[in-house]
């Protein structure tokens, strides 16, 4: 087994993901500390570009998976292709994205080469004798430790989890160009266009504030306010289950054990009551606010600041304030 960190960098367009740059961040703290190198491994078609970056932002190796196929995902490339990497080269562990992409990619990894995996994880240790340990949230604010019984270690971490590093334009990394070795059975998809919204707002398991949205909304038309409030301070705007479920607004909005986990370092809970499956899917927020009418609501058990009253008269308010704060 190669005495190697890997971190799979998810790029798009030609630039990598923030939540790649935090595991760089982390497997860059995790090789020192154990003495092992830290490779970035680099998926799409045109990536040689990426690799100084990867560099300055800690990795000791890039390897390029420079391919046609891979220019746009496909779960059948993808798995295929990494998976023959990674049984060829053996790392110690290797660190995905708790993306789409990453929730996608990472169990058809493990199932190929045979090892089991920790999702969606906010710590993680290496050991004397590689022994790892992957520290996922259960239910809110509860924990479970995750000890892999074979390796590679493998797991998704949740964006946000790690800060990004500073980039350091003084280090260099040894840049390696690996064929992509892609079975043909493996290509029964092909990405003919790629529509993506347009929106100012920032990506929602990435973003580093949040405001959400509950049943307190009492109608679709009450999101403005919501969007009014993030558009001042840079934040995305998000929802709890029962907001979708009475179609005020769209799933993929949604925070919660069945929508989106998310990790900011501010989330503001308005007019949530705390069901255990939002507090599953935002409880390892940094700062977490609620704005609730009812002081019994269960999300103030959850909440670092609690503000009792009502959200439509308190979040203008917010707003307000907020613009004062961060006007030049």
């Amino acid at each position: 087994m190669a005495n190697e960190i890997w971190v799979i960098v998810e790029q798009s367009k030609l630039k990598i993901r923030k939540v790649s740059l935090e595991l760089l961040g982390q497997g860059r703290i995790l090789a020192d500390r154990t003495g092992a190198r830290l490779a970035a491994v680099i998926p799409g078609k045109g990536v040689e570009g990426l690799a100084a970056q990867a560099g300055f932002c800690g990795a000791d190796k890039v390897i390029l998976l420079d391919d046609e196929r891979l220019a746009d995902y496909t779960t059948g490339a993808y798995t295929s292709a990494l998976a023959k990497l990674i049984r060829r080269e053996r790392p110690q562990a290797v660190l995905i994205g708790n993306t789409a992409i990453g929730k996608d990619l990472a169990p058809r990894l493990a199932q190929r080469i045979g090892v089991g995996m920790a999702s969606d994880c906010t710590g993680v240790e290496a050991g004397e004798d590689e022994v790892w340990s992957f520290r996922r949230p259960v239910y809110g604010k509860a924990f479970a430790e995750v000890t892999p019984n074979a390796g590679p270690a493998l797991a998704t971490i949740r964006p946000n989890t790690f800060p990004a590093p500073p980039p350091d334009a003084v280090r260099t990394a040894e840049v390696v160009h690996a064929a992509a070795e892609i079975d043909v059975a493996d290509l029964r998809a092909v990405v003919r266009e790629i529509v993506v919204a347009a929106s100012a707002r920032p990506e929602l398991t990435e973003a580093d504030i949040i405001i959400s949205g509950g049943r307190g909304m009492k109608g679709p038309e009450n999101y403005r306010i919501l969007e009014e409030c993030a558009d001042v301070v840079g934040a995305a705007v998000g929802a709890s289950r029962a907001a979708v479920d009475a179609g005020w607004i769209e799933q993929k909005f949604q925070v919660g054990q069945t929508g989106k986990t998310v990790s900011p370092t501010l989330y503001i809970a308005c007019g949530i009551s705390g069901a255990v499956q939002h507090l599953a899917g935002m409880g390892s927020s940094k700062v977490i606010v609620a704005v609730n009418k009812d002081p019994e609501a269960n999300i103030f058990t959850l909440a670092d600041y609690g503000i009792v009253g009502d959200l439509f008269e308190i979040v203008p308010l917010l707003t307000e304030e907020f613009r004062k704060l961060l006007s030049p």
